[in-house]
């Protein structure tokens, strides 16, 4: 699969703008930026990855999130974790120092709502605008511009925001206030914590009892056990393949977000955090990179 399939683009005016973080996400959503005719400047702390990304779409690469946000109207950021955005974007060298009154940045790492409401009301001080977005639909969502995203923020900001992002989007949404769209991205992770635990247990168990499970996956996807896990992920955890993706890894690091969540609102997880267990056990197996559909490797 190239690094960026290209779509049909809405159209909207070309924008000066920044993007923060390359990697398996970030790269090809910064495409799509740069494919639906924005003027794209892009950061990445490993020097190779912003000049390979310039090179293939024609952009400008920048030594500092500072100088890439330089005179951008918006600024889109997707990096690894609180820490990593907080190095990005505060500071002497940070996109917020660099930005131009007015400008909004666009955060797509999933995050804590602490932090986003951190940076928002540090945006707020430098005259700016923070939109914390993080997003579902994984590496492949990314690379077909067909990601889903969950907004939390300002609704002038989002607005301005939204004509752009829908460039590596198919849904651009706003949710709430600041940090709300981290906690849309926890539920949907609490969602398919519960869902991929229960397909593999169910293909586990149709395996022990002697079933043509490929056969058994069509014939229930009809019905009400169908979901988006088992019409992608159903054959592939048959055929013992996990390498489709979200890692086990980045899965821990979310559910991490999610349990401390729920420690300070009152809500009671017990799935989640029996399956944030379970995939400490696929870790154990060597298994940090397997795609999340791996929790079948425990039951095997």
């Amino acid at each position: 699969m190239n690094s960026t399939n290209p779509k049909i683009y809405e159209s909207t005016t070309s924008r000066k703008v920044a993007f923060l973080g390359l990697g398996v996400m970030g790269f090809p959503m910064a495409g799509h930026l740069a494919l639906a005719g924005h003027r794209v400047t892009v950061y990445n702390r490993s020097a190779g990855k912003r000049d390979d990304w310039a090179k293939e779409f024609k952009g400008a690469a920048a030594a500092t999130p500072r100088e890439a946000a330089a005179d951008c109207d918006l600024v889109f950021c997707c990096v690894g974790n609180d820490d990593d955005l907080r190095s990005v974007v505060l500071g002497a060298d940070g996109a917020f120092a660099g930005m131009k009154k007015g400008a909004v940045l666009v955060d797509h790492t999933t995050a804590s709502a602490n932090v986003a409401r951190e940076l928002s009301a540090e945006a707020l001080k430098h005259g700016l605008q923070f939109v914390d977005a993080p997003v579902s639909g994984g590496q492949a969502g990314a690379q077909n511009g067909l990601l889903t995203v969950m907004c939390g923020g300002d609704a002038a900001a989002f607005e301005a925001a939204k004509p752009l992002g829908m460039a590596f989007s198919r849904a651009f949404t706003l949710l709430g206030a600041s940090g709300a769209g981290q906690l849309a991205k926890m539920v949907n992770q609490i969602a398919i914590a519960g869902l991929v635990q229960g397909l593999a247990e169910a293909i586990a168990f149709g395996q022990k009892a002697g079933l043509d499970m490929e056969q058994v996956l069509h014939v229930i996807g009809k019905g009400a056990a169908q979901s988006w896990q088992m019409d992608n992920r159903g054959k592939t955890m048959i055929a013992d393949k996990f390498e489709f993706g979200f890692a086990v890894d980045w899965m821990r690091k979310d559910l991490g977000l999610v349990l401390d969540e729920a420690k300070c609102n009152g809500a009671r997880l017990p799935v989640t955090a029996l399956v944030d267990q379970f995939y400490a056990d696929v870790q154990s197996l060597g298994g940090e990179r397997w795609d999340t559909s791996s929790l079948i490797k425990r039951l095997t």
